[in-house]
């Protein structure tokens, strides 16, 4: 998950200012069946401070204490876990860990990629067994750049490859400053979103009314930075008010995000696309089967604290392409 290293990256570089010593864990592999999947990472400091984790907190004390001779020594090592025996998972993680060093100016790259929401690829080479191995490591490939995660490193064709694409960090875009916009944005950054808020001037909102958020836009419907909406972004149209949903659908109508939510009961959302038509006849009304409305999953949501999880849970079905169901009756594993 591209968030999950964001924060990581975060994490050393805080690391860096207080001159402690950072590595990396890594899943790269994994036989049979576990909490997480490969490409999970988790960042431990010297002082055995951890960011990130690579289960669901079972695994970690074993990796902070296999972590301690990469410290040592500066050499990376393969751990196994294998949790047929101690978590009842019935499956074995093969871990990676290594030096974590960036330079300054890999940091500020990294950043620049984060800020304007470019992916990158993020490669480990890796043995398939326990063991301290000289040449184990992981490297970034950012517009055909190749970067280390550790100076040391010598890429090699001869080592086990884990190849991971990681597209820009979510994005949820909400338009509206009621108190279920709050809650809506408050638990998105919980997922480790980048959260966008939108309101007109005459709400008299900022962005103190949304703690935590990325950015806040007080504009009216027409001056909506639209082109900030890309393919890894969500859109909740949640205004409450008729005439200013009419205003943005006329805005938003070009737009191609992962998902378009509209807040409000089947009825009103016919009439407002029943008027939208008949204000603009000549446009193209594609958008309307694009957008999920009434927003979220029928989960009996009442609160809008409830509400807002119908709603992300909507989101990742959709962009997952799931289909909602009880998990106790999939009838194949968890993970696809």
């Amino acid at each position: 998950m591209t968030h999950e290293f964001k924060k990581i990256v975060e994490g050393l570089i805080v690391n860096n200012k207080k001159r402690i010593k950072s590595v990396l864990a890594t899943v790269v592999d994994l036989d049979g069946s576990s909490y997480r999947r490969p490409g999970v990472r988790m960042l431990i400091s010297e002082q055995g401070q951890l960011i990130g984790a690579v289960s669901g907190g079972c695994v970690e004390k074993e990796v902070v204490f296999q972590a301690a001779s990469v410290f040592q020594t500066g050499t990376p090592k393969m751990m196994t876990y294998d949790g047929r025996f101690r978590l009842g998972c019935e499956g074995i993680l093969y871990i990676l860990l290594e030096p974590f060093e960036l330079e300054e100016n890999t940091l500020k790259q990294l950043n620049t990629v984060f800020i304007d929401r470019l992916g990158f690829t993020l490669c480990s080479q890796y043995k398939k067994e326990y063991g301290v191995f000289s040449n184990l490591g992981s490297y970034l490939s950012i517009n055909d750049s190749t970067i280390p995660l550790c100076p040391k490193l010598n890429i090699s064709q001869e080592l086990e490859l884990f190849k991971q694409w990681m597209k820009p960090v979510y994005k949820l875009v909400i338009i509206g400053g009621e108190h279920d916009a709050v809650k809506l944005s408050y638990l998105a950054l919980g997922l480790g979103w980048e959260v966008a808020v939108s309101t007109v001037p005459s709400e008299d909102k900022q962005i103190l009314d949304f703690p935590g958020v990325d950015t806040f836009w007080n504009v009216i419907p027409e001056n909506l930075p639209v082109d900030e909406i890309d393919e890894q972004t969500a859109v909740v149209l949640m205004t409450h008010s008729y005439v200013k949903d009419l205003k943005y659908l006329k805005v938003l109508r070009k737009t191609k995000p992962m998902y378009f939510g509209l807040l409000g009961p089947s009825k009103r959302r016919e009439k407002l696309f029943g008027e939208y038509m008949e204000l603009y006849p000549d446009d193209d009304f594609e958008i309307f089967e694009q957008i999920y409305g009434p927003a979220g999953l029928n989960i009996g949501a009442e609160a809008p604290e409830e509400i807002a999880i119908a709603i992300l849970a909507e989101i990742l079905t959709v962009i997952r392409n799931q289909e909602p169901m009880l998990l106790r009756n999939k009838k194949q594993g968890i993970h696809n």
